[in-house]
């Protein structure tokens, strides 16, 4: 459920000075690339500037703390998405609770990733790979950027389903990841639609099934792992949000989500957000709050699974 603020603040002089939104990770990623989508185009209905700001390290809890501890003013505001779903169960002494600590403004956007082989590997279909590592135990791994990620996650869900298991390599960054893939150090990748796509398209991975629910515009002849594998239920997505810190006043909050909005509304905007592969979304407050809600039960459920609780 949506937080109530702790006190009341008289929002119509709001907003007399620059907005920052903090973006958790280092520029030129998924979210950074959505936050200055909406950073371009939210000053034009607030009439302020908005500065988006980066604040990596920890897994993306340095940026994200930051924010939950920030005045709840309308001022510092974050984007961010699954890791803080998986955070709060990897790490051992997590400094907030994002769940009660940050107000949910609106969905920005959610991303598929795409399951991929090395050519080497002679799987042509999600269901050959899925024989091929049963039958060959030890023998396959794939790289993510860490634990808690939305492609560790789409892992250990394809793992509970099948009950195959893949060897997990983390990575500083999904760069590396990929040139390990295409190296064939790392048999089978997880891999984010944008990053994966221009090398599926030269040949040097091989697509098997798009983690989403539909198949993807990308790649429309890619199944999904549902209809691969016939597994209804199966869907695994990286996912953003906009947030403030909980206790900002519900008229700022209000205004907040209806600028956001609009700038989702607006057809460069949801351009740009597309074009950094992912799929702008929008909506109440309230699915915000509610997804991550829900998102935070299954990756507990999924990290337990994956004998990664209190890791880190």
């Amino acid at each position: 459920m949506l937080a109530t603020p702790a006190f009341a603040q008289s929002s119509d002089d709001y907003p007399s000075r620059p907005i920052h939104i903090i973006v958790p990770t280092a520029a030129a990623g998924s979210i950074d690339m959505l936050a200055r989508a909406l950073g371009k185009h939210l000053p034009q209905t607030l009439g302020r500037p908005v500065i988006v700001e980066n604040r990596p390290g920890a897994a993306t809890n340095i940026g994200s703390d930051h924010v939950a501890k920030a005045p709840p003013d309308g001022y510092t505001l974050l984007i961010n998405g699954a890791p803080l779903a998986a955070n709060p169960w990897l790490f051992k002494k997590f400094p907030f609770k994002p769940t009660s600590d940050l107000a949910p403004v609106i969905e920005v956007g959610e991303i598929a990733n795409v399951i991929t082989v090395h050519p080497q590997v002679p799987a042509k279909s999600l269901p050959e790979l899925i024989e091929l590592v049963r039958s060959r135990p030890g023998d396959f791994n794939y790289g993510t950027t860490g634990l808690g990620s939305s492609g560790h996650l789409a892992a250990e869900l394809l793992g509970q389903k099948t009950g195959i298991r893949l060897t997990h390599v983390t990575y500083r960054g999904n760069a590396q990841a990929a040139t390990d893939h295409i190296a064939g150090i790392l048999q089978v990748g997880f891999v984010n639609l944008p990053v994966a796509l221009p090398f599926i398209k030269d040949q040097r991975i091989r697509a098997l099934a798009v983690t989403s629910s539909k198949r993807s515009k990308m790649l429309p002849d890619v199944p999904t792992v549902a209809e691969a594998l016939q597994l209804p239920d199966y869907e695994s997505l990286g996912w953003f949000g906009l947030f403030a810190p909980t206790g900002t006043p519900e008229a700022i909050v209000e205004r907040l989500h209806d600028a956001a909005q609009k700038a989702l509304d607006d057809a460069a905007v949801s351009s740009s957000i597309r074009q950094a592969g992912a799929e702008p979304l929008g909506g109440s407050r309230q699915q915000l709050a509610d997804r991550l809600e829900r998102e935070t039960r299954i990756a507990k459920q999924l990290i337990e699974f994956a004998g990664a609780a209190n890791s880190q």
